[in-house]
């Protein structure tokens, strides 16, 4: 292998693990409109409340594990210290058998205190995936401090899979159970309402909500059945997290055992003097902790905004329960969700580039160190700004290409426009984080997020305090925070590393670029849709014949552009996943 290969075989294995990552996000995307055609708008927002618990305490017991690992057994192949590599593998397992534990316990008995209403019993249902998930995220680290990603990649894409089937096939079911053992409330094609075989009113009440759309008003008795139905599908949906996660366990664990005999041989060759295990558990602990507390303060502000958001809700406006629910689920299960696909590559990029930098260090190299963190940063806008672009000009069609609730749909295409920029600063930050990891300054990120979610929260208890923003408050408190952790995050690079970001080929070509991709793809968009008579709402197929075109139009347009204003270098652009494709591609074009 040549030097240049081994010089960016990290953007390769990013590339692989991004390529996975989107991938899982599309997996996940697809499922949704099922799923939410089965739960409703409510339950989605019962499955998201519970599963943002989830993913808190997951975040504060072992989300961070793979990192984490990923580094300190980086650092010790560095130098080819086999022995104690494995030996911190195996503390590793022991830590997460205890600490998982113990958080899938408290995630179980105190779910009452995390959440109230139906939500309670998902988070119950999410308690043991805590547990699993921490041996999972040892495994995957093991094997990313190799640097290959291709055990993570399957096992993530396995995991998204059976996700995928068994939410909306365990929704469905447990919906189904409900539904033998009650009566049902229905709303007749006469407006009457009828409980099972009895009309229990000749018409449903009649309102228009503020979009302009007829809606029909439940009584209470009905409203309640709404919500068993909701209750029920998302704790099915819950199940489905728990399924994936477990496949995926075993898939890697299967792995693991393929190779243990040439890890063995590689511990018996090695002449390294094995550590002490208490030195290697406190070297972890001293890893894992400040790594928990970087990730979770990061990802607390999902937490932070849904708790202030709904208890407002509750105590200023009096809304119901369901009502709550219903709207942050349109919110949280419809525009982030979408919006964080793009992010899936900065999550790879962070993944891949962590053991490369902390590796570096190690040998005493921090030029190199530099040179990693230049290519990560470069190639990760290389796509992010484009993806925020597209999805903010497209953000309707996309949203009526994944869910086709109509009362919704414009609800949810207007927030997903406003989030399009958070989605460069979350890729940003994200990529930063680790960057911080790699050269040992842990701690760093911790400050950088506690200083940020502190700004963010003030700013959006005051909007929903004193206006009338609504979800567009938790908007600006995303765009907020994830724009302050990408300033301290530089700045704190800089001040670390030494390293100063350029600026013109890695944003301005970029931005610019985007800029006409942007105007390409919504023009094709909207020529196309009026050849089939310009709907509101067009079928599946007219919307999905005049969407893709758009995309493939603004990504070449965007490319050509990139190429033409020499954003990019045919060194750069080889150096990508299907690099040598798309230099081939752009000779051909005679862009090169």
């Amino acid at each position: 292998m040549g030097k240049s290969s081994k010089k960016d075989g990290f953007i390769i294995q990013a590339g692989i693990l991004a390529a996975a990552g989107i991938l899982c996000r599309m997996i996940g995307l697809l499922y949704r409109s099922p799923l939410t055609a089965v739960i409703g708008d409510e339950g989605n927002g019962y499955y998201q409340s519970a599963f943002n618990i989830y993913t808190m305490i997951l975040l504060i017991s072992s989300y961070s594990i793979p990192s984490a690992i990923s580094k300190v057994i980086a650092q010790k192949l560095s130098v080819r210290d086999y022995v104690n590599a494995h030996r911190v593998f195996t503390c590793a397992l022991w830590y997460v058998l205890a600490v998982g534990g113990i958080a899938s316990l408290v995630l179980f008995f105190g779910a009452g205190l995390f959440d109230k209403g139906p939500a309670v019993q998902v988070i119950r249902i999410f308690a043991p995936t805590v547990f699993l998930y921490g041996l999972l995220g040892v495994l995957r680290g093991y094997f990313q401090a190799h640097r290959t990603m291709v055990q993570t990649s399957v096992s993530q894409i396995l995991e998204q899979l059976l996700n995928a089937i068994v939410s909306v096939g365990a929704a469905y079911l447990l919906i189904l159970l409900m539904l033998s053992t009650t009566d049902r409330y229905t709303l007749n094609d006469d407006h009457s309402v009828s409980f099972g075989d009895t009309v229990v009113a000749e018409s449903a009440l009649v309102q228009t909500d503020e979009e302009g759309n007829t809606v029909y008003v439940l009584s209470e008795e009905q409203q309640e059945w709404n919500t068993r139905h909701a209750a029920y599908g998302a704790m099915g949906s819950a199940l489905g997290t728990g399924c994936g996660v477990a496949a995926a366990l075993l898939f890697m664990w299967g792995v693991y055992r393929l190779n243990r005999n040439t890890i063995r041989g590689r511990i018996e060759r090695d002449s390294h003097e094995a550590e002490d295990y208490r030195e290697i558990f406190g070297t972890i602990s001293g890893v894992i902790v400040p790594f928990i507390l970087s990730t979770a303060v990061y990802n607390l502000s999902t937490v932070v905004n849904q708790s202030i958001y709904k208890w407002l809700c509750y105590l200023q406006r009096g809304m119901s329960e369901a009502e709550t629910s219903t709207r942050y689920g349109i919110f949280s299960g419809k525009a982030v969700v979408i919006s964080n696909i793009p992010i899936a590559l900065s999550s790879a990029m962070s993944s891949a580039v962590l053991p490369a930098i902390a590796a570096k260090v190690g040998q005493g190299d921090m030029e190199g160190a530099k040179e990693k963190t230049a290519q990560a940063v470069k190639t990760t806008m290389f796509i992010a700004i484009p993806a925020a672009v597209g999805i903010g000009v497209l953000a309707r069609p996309i949203t009526w290409l994944l869910f086709r609730q109509r009362t919704s749909l414009d609800t949810a295409a207007r927030l997903l426009t406003a989030l399009a920029a958070s989605v460069v600063f979350y890729c940003l930050s994200t990529l930063t984080n680790s960057v911080l990891q790699g050269i040992g300054k842990v701690k760093v990120p911790v400050h950088n997020a506690a200083g940020a979610l502190c700004l963010q929260t003030a700013v959006v208890g005051a909007l929903l305090t004193f206006t009338e923003m609504d979800l567009y408050a938790l908007v600006v408190a995303m765009l907020l925070y994830s724009g302050a952790m990408c300033v301290l995050n530089q700045l704190s690079i800089r001040r670390y590393m030494g390293y100063r970001q350029e600026i013109y080929r890695t944003f301005c070509i970029p931005l610019v670029s985007s800029g006409f991709m942007g105007v390409a793809a919504y023009l094709t968009y909207r020529g196309i849709a009026a050849l089939f008579g310009g709907e509101a709402y067009p079928s599946m197929l007219h919307n999905a014949l005049a969407l893709f075109p758009a995309v493939l139009v603004g990504a070449l347009v965007y490319f050509i552009l990139e190429i033409a204003l020499k954003g990019i270098t045919e060194e750069e652009l080889a150096a990508l996943p299907k690099g040598g494709f798309l230099v081939r591609l752009a000779k051909k074009c005679r862009l090169l």
